[in-house]
């Protein structure tokens, strides 16, 4: 059994400590969304992991605990912003704009990967796989996933057929069968070879 992730790296940097990830770099459609999160020591959810690892039911669940007792932000760019300035950068962006939007500036922020967004309120450390390892980060991807999600589906009943309440903009058969068939939408990346590739047919 993998080991959970911990509180270590919070602890030992003291003060109030955001940890900040991002969800949504490989879809074709939809926005990129970023969460930062200063947790309470002293009212640390349990069960907290990698989203991806936990169940749709267990992460709404601990989403209600996270939002209880920690400060949280969302970040997000858009469709435009990742056309224009490409995914990875739209991405860092996001997660500036979560930490930017927390009721105070953190002392510190642990950022999921290998970069550091530019412009940071805070100074800052990369953890790579640290939705795994950080406790605050393995919390922030919670909540960027539930909340990308739930934007993807709503959308989903305005552009059906395309089935992003279920794969959320990711390219799945179904999605790909739907650009085929239906066309691009206003939420699609341009700059996505799939999506490009339809355009310039």
């Amino acid at each position: 059994m993998s080991e959970l992730p911990d509180f270590s790296r919070e602890a030992a940097l003291g003060g109030r400590v955001a940890g900040v990830d991002e969800v949504g770099r490989g879809p074709l459609a939809g926005p990129v969304t970023a969460a930062a999160v200063v947790l309470d020591p002293t009212h640390l959810p349990p069960g907290l992991n990698d989203s991806k690892k936990l169940t749709a039911a267990r992460r709404a669940a601990l989403v209600e605990a996270i939002e209880t007792h920690a400060e949280v932000s969302l970040g997000w760019a858009s469709v435009e912003e990742i056309d224009a300035i490409n995914i990875r950068n739209a991405a860092l962006l996001a997660m500036r704009r979560a930490v930017e939007g927390l009721p105070s500036p953190p002392t510190h922020a642990l950022i999921d990967g290998n970069a550091i967004p530019d412009g940071l309120p805070c100074a800052a450390t990369a953890v790579i796989k640290g939705d795994a390892l950080s406790l605050s980060i393995s919390a922030s991807s919670i909540i960027a996933k539930m909340a990308r999600d739930a934007v993807m589906t709503r959308l989903a009943e305005e552009f059906p057929g395309y089935g992003w309440e279920k794969n959320a903009g990711y390219p799945t058969k179904l999605h790909l069968q739907g650009l085929q068939d239906l066309g691009v939408t206003p939420h699609h990346r341009r700059s996505f070879r799939p999506v490009h590739n339809i355009l310039c047919a």
